[in-house]
Order: structure tokens, then C-alpha cells, then sequence
């Protein structure tokens, strides 16, 4: 029987030719199933637990409680004279976002290769899926922080926030490229080599005491070792311009990182999600054939 009708196909699937290929068209095509994914994580995450989504609340707290006790009752560590849990809730709510997004998308091949194995969908979902999911935690958390500023401003602290607070959407999205350029490039690695995932659990932890959250950046102003300017170090880091920049926008501690660091950071993350997205189309050709 001879065909009267065209077949229409919404999708075809073929081998890429090319390293660096992202197909935005065929990822807004999916935008449903990316949505599904988001609230699948949401519900999920504290499906069967007793406080349910309370814990993103009560997780900051307790961590701000334990950073006043160590660093600043037995350390002593001053904090740019914010009030305690105003400085280091600043420095956590934007630490948390960053690392959540990283350690969730650095497991992508990993946690989701019985999907990958089944059904044809494109895999840059995941790591997207992790970053959008957990602006709603990091959103929750961030009106914490509202609540505790707005009880301060009206005790009456030193805390003023200025022009520069307007840059906070800028700011999320860098921390969300950050996390998602390292997590990708991390995620095709340990898909071969599965030890590299304690290794950069490990990394991940100290890189916490390399960011300025507990602690001030102008406290290691002058400061060297090894040989090493410690200050010209820590703004090297990626995240520390981001986080300075809305500490001392959102609070008025500290001094502006300025512009120039700032746009470091916006080009290191550019750099890093072209790297992570040129390794995780290599990688994803055969990593069923590893995992």
C-alpha cells in the first residue's frame, strides 16, 4: 500500500559530528520534561522525613549557630563589625546554592545512567535540572536571611546596603554557571574514574575555608604564605568576587572586590561552561559503555 501522507518526525536523533554542539532548540523543546524534573526533586528531597522542606531552614541555622560558636566566640574572628549571624547567614546562603549545585551536578552520569540508558533525551537537562532546582532551596534560604536583616535593621545595626545590591541576580546566575561549568567537567571525569568522586568531595570541603564566608577578605590583607600574597590568592578564587560583592552590597561590610575581579570571574565562568560542555559532548558518546 503506497504512503499518501508524509511522515512529520518532532525529533531526530543522530550521531554528533561536533565536540561543541549545544542544541538550545532541542532543550526548550524538552522544557516539560525539565520541569517535571525540577518538581520530581522538590517533592522528593524531603518526601519521607518528619520536618520536610523545614530542614532547609533549620540546616543554615544550625550552621550559623556552629560558625558563631567556633569562629567567632572561640577563634574570635571579627566580622567587618556586621552583627554575627547577619555576616556569616550572607557568606552561607550564597556558599550552599554553590555547592549544592555542584555536588548534585558533578554526579549527573552516575546518578542518572538508568535514564540515560533507556530513553533519548538531551543530557544537558540534568546539570540545568540541578541548577534551576535548587533556586528554590537557595530561595527559601535567602528569605531566612531577609527576615534576619530586616530584625537587625530595626534593633538598629551598622548594616546598609548600597547601589551594589542591585547586581544580586547577576550574581546568582555566576554562581549557578560556576557550579554548573565545575560540576559538568567534573561529572565526565568520574565517570571512568570513580575515586575522583572522594577526591573532590575532599576538595569541595576545604574550598569552603578558601571562600570568605566565615571570615572577612580583609583579614588577609598582608598576610603571605609560602612565599605567596594570601589576599591576591583568595580573590583568584572564582567565587570569592561574587560572594564579596554581595556582602558588601547587601550588608556595606568590607570594600568593593571591584570591577575587574568581578569580570574575572564572569570570564572564568563563560571559559568553564564552554570546557564543561566541549568534555561532557565527548564524554556522553560512550560513557554507558563505562559507568
Amino acid at each position: 500500500m503506497s504512503q499518501t501522507k508524509q511522515d512529520n518526525w518532532t525529533t531526530i536523533i543522530k550521531p554528533r559530528n561536533k565536540l561543541f554542539e549545544v542544541n538550545l532548540k532541542e532543550i526548550w523543546d524538552y522544557r516539560d520534561l525539565l520541569t517535571l524534573f525540577v518538581k520530581r526533586d522538590i517533592i522528593t528531597s524531603y518526601k519521607q522525613t518528619i520536618l520536610g522542606p523545614l530542614w532547609w531552614i533549620i540546616q543554615p541555622m544550625i550552621t550559623v549557630i556552629m560558625y558563631m560558636v567556633v569562629f567567632g566566640g572561640i577563634a574570635g574572628i571579627p566580622t567587618d563589625g556586621i552583627p554575627q549571624p547577619l555576616f556569616y547567614l550572607a557568606g552561607t546562603c550564597m556558599w550552599q546554592y554553590f555547592s549544592d549545585c555542584l555536588n548534585k551536578t558533578s554526579n549527573t552520569f552516575v546518578n542518572n545512567a538508568g535514564i540515560f540508558g533507556k530513553v533519548y533525551f538531551p543530557r544537558l537537562i540534568m546539570p540545568l535540572e540541578n541548577v534551576i532546582g535548587n533556586l528554590v532551596r537557595f530561595g527559601i534560604q535567602f528569605g531566612l536571611f531577609v527576615i534576619v536583616y530586616i530584625v537587625y535593621a530595626i534593633i538598629g545595626c551598622d548594616a546598609c546596603p548600597n547601589l551594589y545590591l542591585l547586581l544580586f541576580p547577576l550574581l546568582v546566575v555566576m554562581l549557578a554557571g560556576l557550579a554548573l561549568g565545575f560540576g559538568i567537567v567534573i561529572s565526565s571525569m568520574t565517570t571512568k574514574y570513580r575515586d575522583l568522586q572522594i577526591l573532590f568531595s575532599f576538595i569541595v570541603s576545604l574550598w569552603m575555608y578558601a571562600t570568605p564566608i566565615v571570615y572577612p577578605l580583609s583579614q588577609v590583607k598582608g598576610k603571605v604564605v609560602a612565599g605567596f600574597d594570601l589576599y591576591t590568592l583568595m580573590r583568584i578564587n572564582p567565587v570569592t568576587p561574587v560572594l564579596e560583592t554581595f556582602k558588601y552590597g547587601a550588608l556595606g561590610a568590607g570594600e568593593f572586590i571591584g570591577w575587574g575581579w568581578l569580570a574575572y570571574s564572569f570570564g572564568f565562568m563563560l571559559v568553564l561552561i564552554a570546557l564543561g560542555v566541549l568534555i561532557f559532548n565527548k564524554v556522553q558518546k560512550n560513557f554507558m559503555d563505562t559507568v
